[in-house]
């Protein structure tokens, strides 16, 4: 449960990160552009902790997954991004893919032996 709180965090703080990276305007406004900084330096510390107890594989893609889907609601919600059914296609099928992954990762199977 710790390396879910830990990734949990590094998603957080990386949608942060990236929100900051379009404030920051190319790193030409210092606040948002510290804040990238530190955002995605949180999130990486993060989601280094969270491996210690969670598989690489599993772990980066419910990170990289369920960061970029968060990453287009905050674009929809905040900057008026276009939301359309490709859109909502896309993140179903994100969300989808790190269903199977954690579902599949769960109900591992052994090999049989012969």
């Amino acid at each position: 449960m710790k390396g879910y709180v830990f990734l949990a965090i590094s998603i957080v703080s990386e949608v942060f990160a990236t929100m900051m990276l379009k404030l920051s305007d190319g790193f030409t406004i210092i606040g948002p552009s510290l804040a990238v900084a530190v955002g995605y330096g949180i999130s990486f510390y993060c989601l280094s902790l969270c491996l210690k107890t969670l598989p690489l594989s599993l772990a980066y893609a419910i990170w990289s997954g369920i960061g970029t889907a968060l990453t287009v609601v905050v674009g929809i919600v905040i900057w008026g991004d276009i939301f359309n059914l490709y859109s909502a296609i896309g993140i179903s099928l994100i969300i989808g893919g790190v269903v199977l992954l954690n579902h599949g990762n769960q109900h591992e199977t052994t090999p049989s032996s012969s």
